[in-house]
């Protein structure tokens, strides 16, 4: 008789446990479908490189629902973060650009060819900030978040990149 009970509960559980499947299976899918689009172009401009950047993205999301059963955009930020550190030093800021003492061709139409190839020279630090910032409009408070940096670093950062994204296209 023990087994029956145990069978009719587990008949009467078995939708339940459906239902909570699905609804996970359905959360996880949304989670990925609001945010893989934003992370492959952050890993492809981070790599230059689209199967690297779809392997990123896939062990960026890996790692997300493994960290968290619903993370946020800034939770699997900060996922991708982590892979990207496994290809490149990100945190230390590198480039120390002067002010333009001369206004030279500024004003000039940029290709967006030239602009993404000029983007991807960028060291990674800097580039990721750019990205974040004036890609992705992130405040520099999420960015200092999600990289580990200072505010001030952030904000140091992205003028050093406009600054090296000017010189490069100058060229």
């Amino acid at each position: 008789m023990s087994s029956r009970v145990e069978g009719i509960q587990l008949a009467a559980l078995l939708p339940i446990v459906q239902h909570a499947e699905q609804t996970s299976v359905d959360h996880y899918k949304d989670t990925f479908e609001g945010n893989r689009h934003r992370v492959y172009s952050l890993s492809f401009y981070m790599t230059d490189n689209e199967q690297t950047a779809e392997e990123l993205m896939t062990n960026t999301f890996c790692r997300s629902f493994a960290a968290s059963r619903k993370p946020d955009a800034e939770t699997i930020d900060r996922a991708l973060v982590t892979e990207l550190r496994d290809l490149t030093p990100i945190g230390n800021l590198t480039v120390q650009c002067q002010p333009a003492t001369q206004v030279n061709q500024v004003r000039r139409n940029t290709r967006r060819a030239d602009l993404e190839r000029a983007v991807v020279q960028l060291p990674s630090t800097e580039r990721l900030i750019f990205l974040m910032h004036d890609v992705e409009t992130y405040d520099h408070a999420r960015i200092a978040r999600t990289i580990g940096i200072t505010e001030t670093e952030s904000k140091a950062g992205l003028f050093q990149a406009r600054l090296k994204l000017r010189e490069l296209l100058v060229k």
